[in-house]
């Protein structure tokens, strides 16, 4: 793994960033319009971290986020992830959501069925808020009940959400299955 470090980087969406440590990946930012704001977002993160060249599992990482926000199928299951001081219930949580494939979604309480928590549908929408790796642990994939898009705190809110869900031609999990896909 890599020395601890950050880089930013231009996606088709916009300006991402990733932040990593020698466990692996412990920041992603989805895109910004500036790439000041991106840095702002992981060193406020990670302090410690320097600007870099990203090596090996990073360097595919941009790789394949760049690719993601061009359209690509991409899997991002196989980051090697660093969820230092992220409690168990998250973690459980993160888990089942990298399960997740390209496409797929779950409803919040679909999400904490498969977590082993059946009753915390208000405890995943804060513990989502809080996902340090978006994309990467595809938080945008989980909707409403009903399949309402419900909310979203990374850069650029639900819309980020809906452009995310309409790049891979997402449904509803509760959509018929003639039911066009999101749009925005």
């Amino acid at each position: 793994m890599p020395a601890p470090g950050h880089h930013v980087f231009e996606t088709a969406f916009g300006f991402c960033g990733a932040g990593w440590t020698s466990e692996g990946l412990a920041r992603f930012t989805l895109p910004m319009a500036e790439p000041a704001m991106v840095t702002g977002q992981i060193t406020r993160h990670l302090p410690a971290s320097q600007a870099a060249e990203p090596e090996g599992a990073m360097a595919d990482l941009v790789d394949a986020a760049r690719r993601y926000f061009s359209g690509s199928r991409e899997d991002f299951s196989h980051v090697p992830v660093d969820l230092a001081g992220v409690d168990p219930f998250r973690r459980a949580l993160y888990a089942a959501m990298r399960k997740l494939a390209f496409g797929e979604t779950v409803t919040y309480g679909g999400l904490c069925a498969r977590a082993g928590f059946p009753n915390a549908a208000r405890e995943t929408g804060m513990a989502m808020g809080r996902n340090p790796l978006p994309l990467i642990i595809p938080c945008h994939r989980v909707l409403a009940a009903g399949g309402r898009i419900g909310g979203f705190s990374a850069p650029g809110g639900v819309a980020t959400k809906q452009k995310m869900l309409a790049l891979e031609n997402a449904r509803s999990p509760d959509a018929e299955p003639a039911q066009a896909s999101f749009a925005f």
